[in-house]
């Protein structure tokens, strides 16, 4: 036992040392080992639950044929863009992620501005995510309303009003009993297994089956476009959908032990294990499906309800199949408001926010930010607004989902792929940390150095190799070096680079609209919805950011301690 209390003991001081380097003091409570860890990212991804969900997008836009390939394709790919994104985690574990990494591997220029432009699009693409999650939890109780009750009468604010009923109680599992969430997350993913097993039996045992044909090679194109594989195209998001946010896991960073390895340990491995069940259950209902009309133009607004309805031929049968994923995603909606708030937490602790002095605040008893969590779901409740007016509004909120997090992801794993073409990158197990280095003369706006040069920088240099060495600015060091998890050589370039071309193919896709003739009413505004967050965030940057924001942020203590050393040192 006591074995066990030293082991604990060294790898939270090895966590609270690495987090030093990065410039941060522990503040977090490290509540979450590596069976927590992975069930969180089990359950943020929900594969199965989510293929059930959004099926229909697929099904319309290629058919049985197109889902089956495109499930597989999305899968393979997006495993390889959360390699890339797990890489990048283990040389930084840290709450703001993406943006953090941005800063440490761009330009000496470009690092303050593209930095701050990340940090806000990663932000507002995860409370995107919290309406996203919440309203269809609302949606579903609703649907069940209706399979319960034909005379019912579906409301559009009475969807919101359950959506805000699901971040009630998220807010308290979050802010009261956040001490429950690794334990909470271990009974959430037995009930992921157990959900998807029972289902499955059910499904194979009560419904006729269709034929392999059918599932394997019908192709639809309910969209109207002129071509087949156009068609294909627009119905892969549901499929890439299916995968966004398996970096919830990065956001919690703080406080998981052991982080640099149970993080790429937990995505790597939701991500294989989610898609093992997610292809399973893709395949289960198209076999399953029964009447294809009858499903598609389902009144509960979800075809999986009918195709559950339809097996058993039993309301209450159904209502007890489709409430295991309503649960599933309810809790899905409580991890992501976790994550959400983790990230406007950081991001609000380097200045990057309004009121940031507020939102960085941790309450002390609990160790929780309870001021970000509110933010984050009040935020997010005034999104689910948007769907009393109008669902196909609310759906461009959703598209932020897709178009924000692959965004975020393509800046941070781009520079890494030049820094490993490169050769920047130094060995885990070779490199020895640069003394690190606190300056306080850097340039407010564009973050560039006023009279200390790097090792190997010559005056003037702002290449990209100017992060190689002793850490520049405000990050304590950062200096590029693998942690313990990488794709080594060759194969870590290949797979870096098709990562990249990947996330450029999906962001072209998901601002296309889901049919024709596009009119107001079933145009795509994603790209509105996520530019307009870039332009905001570019305005706000020289309206205020610019004079707050100078990056990452070393805590003063952890100053205190770089300097003691430094003199030491000497």
């Amino acid at each position: 036992m006591d074995d066990i209390v030293v082991e604990r003991n060294s790898e939270r001081n090895a966590d609270s040392d690495i987090l030093a380097q990065l410039g941060k003091k522990q503040v977090l409570k490290r509540r979450f080992g590596l069976l927590s860890i992975f069930g969180f990212a089990m359950c943020e991804l929900i594969t199965w639950e989510t293929v059930l969900a959004l099926f229909s997008q697929g099904l319309n836009n290629g058919g049985p044929a197109g889902l089956v390939y495109g499930f597989l394709i999305a899968w393979l790919s997006t495993l390889s863009v959360y390699t890339v994104i797990s890489e990048l985690a283990s040389m930084a574990p840290i709450a703001g992620g993406q943006y953090y990494w941005v800063y440490m591997l761009a330009p000496v220029r470009y690092k303050k501005f593209s930095s701050y432009i990340i940090g806000w699009l990663t932000s507002l693409a995860w409370i995107a995510t919290v309406a996203t999650e919440t309203i269809f939890a609302g949606l579903m109780i609703q649907g069940l309303i209706i399979l319960d009750n034909p005379d019912y009468e579906p409301k559009l604010w009475q969807g919101t009003l359950l959506a805000w009923a699901v971040i009630a109680l998220a807010v308290f599992i979050n802010v009261v009993i956040p001490g429950l969430l690794p334990k909470f997350e271990i009974f959430i993913l037995v009930f992921h297994c157990a959900g998807f097993i029972a289902i499955m039996t059910v499904l194979w045992h009560f419904s006729p089956h269709g034929s392999a044909a059918f599932v394997f090679t019908t192709s639809l194109n309910e969209g109207g476009w002129p071509t087949q594989g156009l068609s294909y195209c627009v119905g892969f998001l549901g499929n890439v959908a299916t995968f966004v946010g398996a970096d919830a896991s990065v956001h919690m960073a703080e406080e998981i032990s052991n982080a640099a390895i149970n993080i790429p340990r937990a995505i790597c491995g939701s991500m294989i294990f989610n898609g093992i069940l997610g292809f399973a259950m893709m395949l289960t209902v198209l076999f399953c499906i029964g009447d294809l009309e009858t499903v598609v133009g389902t009144k509960t607004g979800f075809p999986f309800i009918q195709v559950f309805y339809d097996s058993v031929g039993s309301i209450a049968g159904a209502t007890a199949m489709a409430a295991i994923v309503l649960a599933l995603t309810w809790a899905c909606a409580i991890g992501i408001t976790t994550t959400a708030s983790r990230m406007t937490w950081s991001f609000a602790r380097d200045r990057g926010t309004p009121f940031s002095r507020i939102l960085s605040k941790v309450e002390p008893r609990t160790r929780v930010p309870v001021i970000a969590v509110a933010a984050v779901t009040i935020f997010a409740a005034l999104l689910t607004l948007i769907y009393v007016g109008s669902a196909t509004a609310f759906n461009d909120v959703i598209s932020l989902t897709i178009t924000g997090f692959y965004g975020s992801y393509f800046l941070p794993a781009s520079y890494l792929l030049y820094h490993r073409i490169k050769g920047h990158v130094a060995s885990s197990k070779n490199y020895i940390p640069a003394t690190p280095m606190i300056d306080d003369t850097s340039d407010p706006v564009t973050g560039s150095k006023k009279g200390i040069q790097t090792e190997g920088e010559k005056p003037g240099d702002l290449d990209m190799n100017a992060n190689a060495g002793t850490p520049i600015v405000e990050v304590a060091d950062a200096a590029l070096a693998w942690g313990p998890f990488h794709i080594p050589g060759i194969l870590g370039i290949i797979n870096n680079a098709y990562a990249c071309l990947y996330m450029i193919f999906v962001i072209f896709w998901s601002v296309w609209p889901p049919a024709t003739p596009v009119d107001a009413t079933t145009m795509n505004y994603s790209v509105l919805v996520t530019g307009g967050v870039i332009i905001f965030s570019i305005i706000w940057y020289w309206v205020r950011g610019r004079k707050e924001y100078v990056g990452p942020l070393i805590d003063d203590e952890v100053k205190s301690i770089m300097r003691m050393g430094s003199i030491a040192a000497m």
